[in-house]
């Protein structure tokens, strides 16, 4: 398994893989020291992140190779289908996935995402709209889907 920490607007990221993939992105609350040397399984995945930072990539296309239950990786495969810039509620995806009940389980495997950003678990909100639950930090979710909106507000001064 190989691993780079790279520096992005919302903290430093650990990315890992190998030959089969990406298993991991994850965002840091502390600082580490950036890599210097990026191993060749990670380069895509570094400029892919890169790209979406500088508002130049809305999809992403390197392998994804997570480690989870077969009902997380259900779960995750449904947010993929979330399009870049929209959202949708626990509840929907839960209804998507063919069991309103398991509302819960969804919300679950959604915190449980090991491949930040990518598989978008930010695109998931509360019923009511509310920015709910979020492993990276509410204040991130938040920039995600500022990020992501296609009517960026411009200031009037």
């Amino acid at each position: 398994m190989k691993t780079v920490f790279i520096n992005t607007p919302l903290g430093f990221t650990e990315i890992q893989g190998d030959e089969n993939g990406i298993s991991k992105i994850h965002v840091m609350n502390e600082n580490v020291e950036i890599s210097i040397k990026i191993p060749e399984e990670l380069k895509e995945a570094v400029l892919q992140l890169q790209d979406y930072f500088d508002g130049k990539r809305t999809t992403f296309t390197f392998p994804l190779n997570p480690s989870g239950t077969d009902f997380q990786k259900k779960v995750w495969e449904e947010l993929l289908n979330i399009p870049f810039g929209k959202t949708c509620s626990y509840l929907d995806l839960s209804k998507k996935l063919g069991d309103v009940k398991a509302i819960r389980a969804v919300a679950s495997a959604n915190g449980k995402n090991p491949l930040w950003i990518v598989i978008p678990c930010h695109r998931v909100i509360g019923t009511d709209g509310s920015l709910t639950g979020y492993a990276g930090g509410l204040w991130r979710k938040k920039w995600l889907l500022e990020h992501e909106n296609p009517v960026k507000q411009e200031t009037l001064f």
